[in-house]
């Protein structure tokens, strides 16, 4: 059954949406829905074809990611907007939970990213890989965890999880490039770490605070088709929110 979008922003030319954790931003194998064919639905419009108006993609966020989706609903503004993605004029701005805390307050990863040829679908700090910027900082601390401001400044796949991975701080939640398995532990963050004297009942088994990548995709600025520079803010989601609760409460740094 489809999920109704929160939509950021509409005109006549694009969308934007605050894409939800675990849903594909495209069609893909396996996939039983996606973002585009989910707001092409909402909106009463097609997300295939060549007759405009229709969703048509820009960019994308890994499924496990949430935050602000931008489509173009006819041909020149996907052109506008997927040019602007090309030449890196696009201005991000994600939230990152990630494992330790960088010595320093700020700082930039600057490292070629390429495919990885021993595993299919992954990515890797390779000298013949193409060129890769993300800068960061340091936004709050806890024990163990820090929550990191992250502006990537190209736009390559994997691009910040391979990038925080390389100088020692992975998402804390991360199939992927994430810290290495503890049991039952690797696939979510849980408040038994944190909390003292954390006890379940007998027939309890513990759910974690967040399940999926530690990655939010907070803010995006670029050039709109007849507006202008437009800065697009999709609100952290409820998963997210609660863990950082649950964190300044029983893990502060």
């Amino acid at each position: 059954m489809a999920q109704r979008l929160e939509i950021l922003y509409r005109d006549e030319h694009v969308a934007a949406v605050n894409k939800p954790a675990n849903l594909a931003s495209i069609p893909g194998r396996g996939e039983t829905s996606s973002v585009v064919e989910e707001l092409a639905a909402q909106l009463g419009l097609p997300c295939s074809g060549e007759v405009d108006p229709r969703v048509r993609v820009v960019h994308r966020l890994d499924k496990d990611t949430s935050g602000v989706l931008l489509f173009a609903l006819n041909i020149e503004a996907q052109r506008q907007l997927s040019q602007q993605f090309q030449n890196n004029l696009a201005q991000k701005q994600y939230l990152a939970l990630v494992i330790g805390r960088p010595e320093s307050e700020s700082g930039e990863i600057d490292a070629p990213i390429a495919p990885d040829r021993k595993h299919v679908g992954l990515m890797m700090i390779h000298k013949r890989g193409k060129p890769a910027r993300t800068e960061y900082r340091v936004e709050e601390t806890f024990r163990g965890l820090t929550l990191l401001r992250v502006f990537p400044k190209t736009g390559k796949t994997h691009q910040i999880r391979v990038h925080l991975r390389h100088i020692g701080h992975p998402l804390v939640v991360d199939p992927l490039y994430g810290p290495p398995a503890e049991g039952e532990l690797a696939l979510g963050l849980y408040l038994s770490k944190y909390k003292r004297g954390y006890q379940l009942g007998k027939f309890e088994n513990e759910r974690p605070l967040m399940a999926r990548l530690s990655l939010h995709a907070e803010q995006l600025s670029v050039e709109l088709p007849g507006v202008g520079r437009k800065d697009l803010v999709a609100e952290m989601p409820k998963d997210f929110r609660a863990t950082l609760n649950m964190l300044r409460k029983y893990a502060r740094g």
